[in-house]
């Protein structure tokens, strides 16, 4: 008993300084979303955003290579001012084992995206990416200005993009600031 006390005020510590920004539940309206996959420029592959009986969103569809394609990605506009003590980004995610982008714009009309890759592991977990590593990218080139540095994010997005023809699932809780 005393092991699960600890444990759970253990638990319940690691999340205060948490700041949730997004959240699926069985209430959540996946057309706030919008689907931008490579047929942007003539690409083939396919994904959709859909809520599953558990609440979650599933991001899931099939990537290819055809026709100079090879990216899949959700696009959330919503406007989030972020304060100096919020230095991460923390994604709770079910993925596949592959590897996911998640990227942020501090304007809308930017035409680079700030991008920083993560892996999954098949199961839940929480993934903390720090917010000063999202580096500039602009249809898949690394640019040479400086990583994020804005006073707010006005668009959300995950991207996957792995140079190979895949299927690919990720299931996806919430979003937070820590």
């Amino acid at each position: 008993m005393k092991y699960l006390l600890v444990l759970l005020t253990f638990s319940l510590s690691t999340n205060v300084n948490m700041k949730e920004i997004y959240s699926f539940s069985t209430q959540t309206n996946v057309n706030d979303w919008r689907i931008v996959n490579d047929g942007v420029m003539g690409g083939t592959s396919k994904s959709s955003l859909v809520l599953t009986d558990g609440g979650h969103g599933q991001f899931s569809g099939h990537v290819s290579l055809a026709n100079n394609g090879g990216f899949a990605s959700i696009q959330l506009n919503k406007t989030i001012k972020l304060t100096e003590e919020k230095k991460f980004i923390v994604l709770r995610v079910k993925g596949d084992g592959k590897n996911y982008e998640f990227r942020l714009k501090g304007k809308i009309s930017q035409s680079e995206s700030y991008v920083h890759r993560f892996a999954t592991s098949g199961e839940w977990e929480e993934i903390k990416l720090p917010i000063i590593e999202f580096y500039p990218q602009f249809r898949g080139r690394k640019l040479n200005i400086p990583n994020f540095n804005f006073k707010s994010v006005e668009q959300l997005s995950f991207l996957i993009a792995n140079k190979q023809e895949e299927d690919f699932k990720l299931l996806i809780d919430w979003i937070g600031l820590e």
